[in-house]
């Protein structure tokens, strides 16, 4: 069976569409009924809702390959992309052009994961194949003391893994959800143990600093997005006065806080 995948080509013409569909929206939204432009209608409380679960779809992503259940990650991977783009739109739409307020900032974290998401799939995936082609004097003899220090660190792991998972490879193995779950102090201590051995044989060091520490900045960005997202909805959802700022309140909420 064939890889379930997305070409670089045709994740540069969703990203462009995306980028389209806004400019349009933009363009054109003056010319919207009032329940396009009024925040807070039913039809932009729904399209925000609607949004919003699309672009948490990369949260089940995240999941999925966590937990190495769930179907396929390459199948996933493609869910999220293309549910972000589709999310991204209900969003703009959703904010009916306010971004004067502090949820435009949740725009900014979702900007940055778009292009720091597509630079790393067109541009930097290229750098990271060919690491794999690439010789580095880092793989050379360490010093002794450094020698010692690593085997230390990996019989350690040996010995935590067998507790952790008996039936794991110490060279294959990979920390899972279900392990964080059943375990959570064995799994934080070999995370631990994991990350000094790489700092021991310097993994970091091997590549250029954006290759090292992309994906640290999209899961952060990733978390900052998610956070600013349970914030606005709670904030919507029971401080509605306050969000409305002696306005009319034209969204569905609990309390007028």
């Amino acid at each position: 069976m064939s890889r379930p995948d997305i070409s670089n080509r045709t994740l540069g013409t969703l990203v462009a569409g995306l980028a389209v569909v806004i400019l349009i929206y933009a363009v054109g939204r003056a010319f919207l009924p009032d329940a396009l432009k009024t925040p807070g209608s039913p039809v932009l409380y729904l399209c925000g809702v609607f949004g919003a679960l699309l672009l948490l779809v990369s949260a089940v992503f995240v999941l999925v390959k966590r937990a190495g259940r769930g179907g396929s990650p390459p199948f996933w991977f493609n869910a999220h992309i293309i549910a972000s783009c589709l999310g991204t739109v209900l969003v703009v739409i959703h904010s009916a052009g306010y971004l004067r307020r502090p949820p435009a900032l949740l725009f900014l974290a979702l900007l940055g994961l778009i292009v720091l998401g597509v630079w790393a799939r067109i541009w930097l995936s290229r750098r990271v194949s060919s690491t794999f082609g690439e010789k580095y004097g880092h793989f050379g003899p360490l010093p002794p003391g450094q020698r010692d220090r690593l085997r230390t660190v990996i019989d350690q792991k040996s010995d935590l893994l067998h507790r952790l998972d008996p039936h794991a490879q110490e060279g294959t193995f990979s920390l899972t959800l279900a392990h964080w779950l059943r375990h959570p102090t064995l799994a934080a201590d070999y995370a631990k143990l994991a990350r000094a051995e790489r700092d021991i044989i310097g993994t970091r060091r091997m590549v250029p600093p954006q290759q090292a520490y992309w994906r640290a900045a999209h899961l952060a960005l990733g978390y900052l997005f998610v956070i600013g997202l349970i914030i606005h909805v709670i904030t919507v959802t029971f401080f509605a006065g306050y969000v409305a700022d002696g306005g009319d309140i034209t969204w569905w909420h609990l309390t007028q806080w």
